[in-house]
């Protein structure tokens, strides 16, 4: 019968770059790794044998059966030598006979394990989706993501920028390839905290609406207007940008929200902005997006649909500009920031490792470990090219074809 330490070393060759340590006493790998695998328990196992592939391991590791100690991103590493994340029919056979016949029920899911129910990206299971990640804890997110509650890709000058220099930059960036200027009207769909809205009305001196459907978000949101004294100037709707009717606005953002609409959706999406929008106006589209022969959705069975990111669907940027096209608008530029997110990714990791007592006792250790593995995970897909991410600026053409930009425009 095949050992523990057999197994894990025909999983992971002889060889292996990271330090690994089982329940039963077996040691591979490097002593001065700087990372370890440990299997704490055989439920470990169980749960990867009725699991296979990603959410297996993503069990265990958010339930604590199995850990990652030191360098998660060096972890994370081990998919090069395990690219599917997936044992072979045999490797399955060869664990299910270690733990035994009787032991091979699996131990119930983790509760942080999102089930929704009703139909897809209708807005009750949409408000539903969106509670499940983004109301966790709004202290949990200041610990993460720092002063500036920006939950998206910040634009960095270079390596050594402060993260909250960055995300003030991809605000300015923003503001200035919508044009934004004093009197103007501006819509932030999936507003979250509010940090675009107050850059906007403090940096730019426009009325801006700021329209998410996370209660905790609107929450800190309206109360961060309150403190900066916008009140006349800011409002921050509980609202699904289906039900925006209050048109036109001279200027529409939408930063890291249109992740949730979903492919079936994205046309309607856009030909409601479309008619939010003033003819002439700009429309800044901030997205994660895939490459070409890539899953629009995450696996309905993955790790990010079932922990992070439920009903979330990535859109590849040529399918994004003909749709945006398709619903009146003309796409005047595209820029990739794909490097850029994985430096903002590993800031947030950093903040939540080196706040993470403070962050288990907020939010608990299994959705702490969710976010662990997402974010690092996520860093590492940007870096290597396997997620993208676009922003994308559209006008609304007016009568006579005349867009009101610049014949050389320049954002940087």
């Amino acid at each position: 019968m095949s050992t523990l330490a057999d197994i894990l070393t025909d999983i992971l060759g002889d060889d292996p770059p990271v330090a690994v340590s089982a329940y039963d006493g077996t040691v591979l790998g490097p002593p001065d790794a700087k990372a370890r695998l440990v299997l704490r328990s055989p439920d470990a196992l169980r749960r990867i044998v009725a699991a296979p592939g990603e959410l297996g391991f993503a069990r265990a590791y958010v339930a604590g059966d199995l850990d990652l100690e030191g360098d998660v991103f060096a972890v994370l590493d081990l998919r090069d030598r395990l690219p599917e994340v997936r044992l072979t029919p045999a490797q399955l056979a060869r664990v299910a006979r270690l733990v035994g016949s009787a032991g091979l029920r699996p131990p119930p899911a983790p509760p942080e394990e999102a089930r929704l129910r009703g139909r897809r990206h209708s807005p009750e299971r949409d408000a539903a989706a969106i509670a499940h990640h983004y109301d966790v804890s709004n202290r949990f997110y200041a610990l993460v993501l720092g002063p500036s509650l920006t939950y998206s890709c910040a634009v960095f000058d270079d390596r050594t920028t402060a993260l909250e220099a960055a995300q003030a930059a991809k605000h300015e960036l923003v503001s200035r390839k919508l044009a934004l200027a004093p009197g103007m009207r501006v819509l932030d769909v999936g507003c979250g905290w509010g940090s675009m809205v107050l850059h906007a009305a403090q940096e730019h001196g426009v009325s801006a609406v700021g329209v998410t459907i996370s209660q905790r978000q609107a929450e800190v949101a309206r109360q961060r207007v309150a403190d900066a004294g916008l009140d006349d100037r800011v409002e921050i709707r509980l609202q699904d940008y289906r039900d925006v009717t209050d048109g036109p606005f001279d200027a529409v953002s939408s930063i890291g929200m249109f992740e949730h609409v979903g492919e079936a959706r994205l046309a309607g999406y856009f030909d409601r902005l479309h008619h939010l929008l003033r003819p002439g106006g700009r429309l800044l589209n901030h997205g994660i997006s895939r490459p070409p022969g890539r899953r629009a959705r995450f696996a309905r069975a993955g790790f990010i649909d079932r922990y992070v990111f439920p009903d979330g669907e990535l859109h590849e940027i040529g399918r994004v500009v003909s749709t945006i096209q398709e619903q009146g608008f003309e796409v005047r530029h595209v820029e990739s920031l794909r490097e850029h997110y994985a430096l903002t990714l590993r800031r947030w990791v950093a903040n939540l490792e080196g706040g993470w007592d403070q962050a288990v006792e907020e939010v608990g250790a299994a959705r702490a470990r969710v976010w662990r593995l997402y974010m690092a995970a996520s860093a590492r897909n940007f870096e290597t090219g396997r997620t993208q991410i676009h922003q994308l600026l559209a006008t609304s053409t007016d009568d006579d074809g005349w867009s009101g930009m610049p014949l050389r425009p320049s954002f940087t």
